[in-house]
């Protein structure tokens, strides 16, 4: 990247030069005031370029987060976030700047974890960011939790996108930013753990107290911003009608393309899929019997997650992406949902709308005429002709509250200011002005931030026990993201897949046995589509019922399994138990509530997906992550899923788990799907993982060629001395990641370990071997080497010569770096001492970890471990690299 001035490598990452606010931001942050608490801006003016100044001021030495979390609150099919995101990796030529992205059709490829001296931009959902933040990582393995909440929890800054729209969220992330009550008791180890901080981006909303950057005069004469300011958009508020709102909005689209004479984009807002669903029926009925040729597509947020790239495609290609050039030949019309408000930009010539929320009509109105090149029409449908009134008027139902306040809003857009043919003027700087002047019928009009219960110490201590199964005090984080919602639909996330843990021949499988394969092979952010509860219901019926008339060839006897957040076993739902029973709302309301805020994983026999939507009437093929057909591979070539699948048949004197020909994939799993009479394996599903995406200690054990345990100590050694070199750390602290670095795997000299994973009997101890073979776990007894290598490492000279305050430390960090110790850690198979004296330590690593939580605070102490386990996880991939070299 060439050109020392800001606005020159600006230009270069962007496309564009720098508006005067972008420029005065990162003035700002280079200088004593540094960060603000928010950033109030009009929607338009580029607040995702917020990541770009981001990563230029850290590069001119301004004392900023290495990983900036950009969070957007809807599941959108495309963000401008990651966008911006992968220019700056791609036109910076940084080889060392770390991109992900946790929602979106960009899944996550974890290079965030890899370092944690390396810059990093991930970008992430309020429920993704906000779970992994208070140690219950939605679709993270437990032991990985604290990993990635340590990661997120210190030399972090969150960005949170249209704050106005999560306020619980925000609340959430002010908490933690604070430190008082959730960081570090000590005072020195306060200074030891980097900072984590949050920027609010608003457009619209409650004012925000505090530091608030806004525009100056100044900023609003700069050319680009004026103009986006200035942007022509004509409101009409349209009368109420006897028409149902489908046929309504459809109707006026339909008159805004100049009854499909004109080809522009017209862009329809709907408050729910079902009407959304009906418009877009009803614009192609209109163009049909005007015997007109038009383009519609469907905008809506239940859709796999995999499907969404096409509709992305799809999207770009019919010009309502902002910025995208296309020369139309006839009317196009998009119709959306919520999902189309926040984190996409959007673009459309015309637009129509039902009424919602002030809130959501300001960001319904920054996708027409984004740039201000044009002149909008804006059409928006009311239901009401007088303002609604509830039927109890001191206890109105969510639905009447939500009229209530929608009519509110078009009372406040009949202030906006009014052109000569009676339309009202709708600019960016419009409503800036108007909700200036009328703040307090703003906030009348907008949404009520919702009830929220209190974060404190004791539930993120509760939440951070990662290594307890069970505790009475670690509650469901749901209503610290987004607070108690009354209207809020029940939701479940439904994964298609190929092969099931189900058992056809020797007994059916345990709990353990479904947990362990779905831990292996757990459901990936690819293969994922979350809508409401109630819609799973009603269309797994409806698939139950059609699967059960085939053939019972096509019939699977489990049609899916339910899994809790956490990833435990829910229930087996078997195909007959769905379509069962006579009492069929009494079946539906037992099935709602097994299904709520549930992963249901299907049997892809069920089939039911259309166009990456749920659809009960379809029988058609569909691609699995584990199927046959693959899944797609990222630019590199790499699998998007870092794992398969394989059926293989056990003959008499195999190996349960067959040699693999492709050695980039590692068996970590067998699941027996058939067994004879003795209880052996006839038939086995055999999951393995990428070589490089092993995050646990048996993957990563079984490793190209055998490691001996000096050089892998050695290596992760060194690992964890350019880690703290590069993060600047204390002597003393750093020199304790190191030591915990160097013996973190001691306790894997012991003969049981070396026999349980197959090492070479030269005479040295192993912490890779290079066998095919699975480990056998029966000879290993339960040892957790974690706990064997604290045991040994109390003993070592090297710990002695630290200050006392570091030797607690090094010896959880040992114990933990595996996600374990957090507080308890299991004692079985361990041959060092007798049960009393194991039993005593592992009271001492509970009560270790307690302390060591109260002095770090629960993030801080999260990261240190993460330094270590990084550390560990590099030294393990340039085994893994080596190979690569050589193969």
């Amino acid at each position: 990247m060439n050109g020392n001035t800001f606005e020159q490598d600006f230009t270069n990452l962007t496309g564009h030069a720098p508006m005067r606010w972008q420029v005065r931001l990162y003035c700002r942050l280079l200088g004593a005031e540094g960060l603000p608490r928010a950033l109030d801006l009009p929607t338009g003016l580029g607040k995702t370029a917020v990541i770009a100044i981001w990563y230029l001021a850290r590069r001119s030495g301004a004392r900023l987060p290495r990983r900036l979390v950009y969070v957007v609150d809807r599941r959108a099919v495309v963000d401008q976030a990651t966008t911006v995101a992968d220019a700056i990796k791609d036109k910076s030529g940084d080889a060392g700047l770390r991109v992900s992205t946790l929602r979106g059709q960009h899944v996550d490829k974890r290079q965030w974890l890899e370092d944690p001296a390396a810059p990093a931009i991930i970008v992430g959902t309020v429920d993704m960011i906000g779970s992994r933040l208070l140690f219950e990582g939605y679709g993270v393995s437990r032991r990985m939790r604290p990993y990635h909440a340590g990661l997120l929890g210190a030399d972090t800054l969150v960005v949170l996108d249209e704050a106005h729209l999560v306020p619980t969220f925000e609340r959430l992330l002010e908490k933690i930013a604070e430190r008082d009550a959730l960081g570090p008791r000590d005072e020195r180890a306060a200074r030891l753990i980097p900072p984590f901080q949050l920027l609010a981006l608003s457009a619209t909303g409650r004012d925000a107290g505090g530091d608030v950057f806004r525009l100056s005069e100044e900023d609003c004469q700069d050319p680009v911003a004026g103009q986006r300011l200035a942007a022509r958009k004509r409101l009409t508020i349209g009368p109420a009608g006897d028409g149902k709102p489908e046929e309504r909005l459809a109707q006026a689209a339909w008159e805004l393309s100049s009854r499909g004479r004109s080809t522009v984009r017209v862009l329809a807002y709907c408050n729910s899929r079902e009407t959304a669903e009906k418009t877009k029926a009803s614009i192609e009925k209109l163009a049909k019997a005007g015997g007109v040729a038009i383009e519609s597509e469907l905008f809506v947020g239940a859709r796999r997650v995999k499907e969404r790239a096409d509709a992305a495609e799809k999207l770009k290609a019919l010009g309502f992406l902002a910025g995208s050039a296309v020369t139309l030949e006839k009317p196009v019309f998009l119709i959306a949902t919520s999902a189309g408000e926040v984190g996409v930009d959007l673009d459309a010539d015309h637009m129509v709308c039902d009424l919602v929320p002030w809130e959501r009509v300001v960001q319904r109105l920054g996708r027409v005429n984004r740039l201000g090149n044009g002149e909008a029409q804006i059409v928006v449908i009311s239901e009401h002709a007088s303002e609604p009134q509830p039927k109890k008027p001191d206890a109105p139902t969510p639905q009447e509250a939500h009229a209530m306040i929608a009519w509110r809003t078009s009372e406040l857009l009949q202030q906006l200011p009014r052109h000569e043919d009676g339309s009202h003027n709708a600019s960016p700087g419009a409503l800036a002005n108007l909700k200036a002047q009328l703040g307090n019928a703003v906030i009348a009009a907008s949404t009520p931030a919702p009830l929220y219960p209190a974060l404190t110490r004791p539930l993120v201590d509760a939440w951070s026990m990662t290594s307890l199964d069970e505790h009475t005090g670690r509650p469901e984080v749901q209503p610290w993201l987004r607070g108690w919602i009354e209207d809020d639909q029940p939701q479940t996330t439904v994964v298609w897949r190929t092969y099931l843990p189900v058992r056809g021949q020797g007994g059916e499988a345990t709990r353990a046995e479904i947990e362990d394969f779905f831990e292996a092979a757990e459901p990936h952010l690819s293969e994922k589509l979350e809508t409401e509860t109630y819609r799973v219901v009603n269309w797994l019926r409806e698939r139950a019922a059609a699967v059960e008339r085939c053939d019972d060839a096509e019939r699977p006897t489990v049609a899916a399994i339910a899994l809790e957040p956490n990833g435990s076993l829910r229930k087996v739902h078997r195909l007959h138990e769905i379509t069962s029973g006579d009492n069929k709302k009494k079946n539906d309301q037992a099935l709602a509530r097994d299904l709520a805020g549930a992963t249901l994983v299907v049997d892809a026999r069920l089939a039911g997906l259309h166009d990456g939507l749920l659809n009960d009437d379809t029988n058609e093929p569909l691609s699995t992550a584990d199927g046959e057909d693959g899944w797609p591979t990222t630019a590199a070539g790499i699998p998007l899923v870092p794992f398969r699948v394989r059926r293989v048949m056990v003959g008499e004197g195999e190996a349960a788990l067959p040699p693999v020909a492709d050695r980039r994939w590692r068996p970590v799993h067998a699941f027996d799907v058939a067994r004879d009479a003795e209880d052996q394996a006839l038939a086995q599903l055999i999951i393995e993982k990428w070589r490089s995406e092993a995050t646990d200690e048996e993957s990563r054990s079984v490793a190209a060629r055998a490691q001996s345990l000096a050089e892998h100590q050695g290596w992760a050694a060194e690992k964890a001395r350019a880690i703290v070199e590069a993060l600047g750390l204390d002597k003393d602290l750093a020199d304790a990641i190191v030591l915990a670095a160097r013996l973190h795997d001691e306790g894997k000299a012991t003969r049981r370990w070396q026999g349980a994973f197959h090492t070479p009997t030269d005479g040295r101890p192993y912490a890779k071997t290079g066998s095919k073979r699975p480990p056998d776990f029966a000879v290993l007894g339960g040892y957790r080497h974690e706990f064997g290598s604290l045991l040994r490492a109390e003993r070592n000279n090297a710990l002695a010569v630290l200050p006392d305050e570091f030797k607690d430390l090094v010896l959880h960090l040992i114990a933990a770096h595996h996600g374990r110790a957090r507080p308890v850690i299991e004692t079985d198979g361990c041959d060092d001492g007798p049960p009393s004296l194991l039993a005593a330590r592992a009271r001492d690593i509970a009560l270790r970890f307690a302390r060591l939580q109260k002095r770090f605070g629960p993030w801080g102490l999260a990261w240190l471990e993460a330094l270590v386990r990084a550390a560990d996880q590099q030294a393990s991939r340039a085994l893994e690299a080596e190979d690569q070299c050589d193969g």
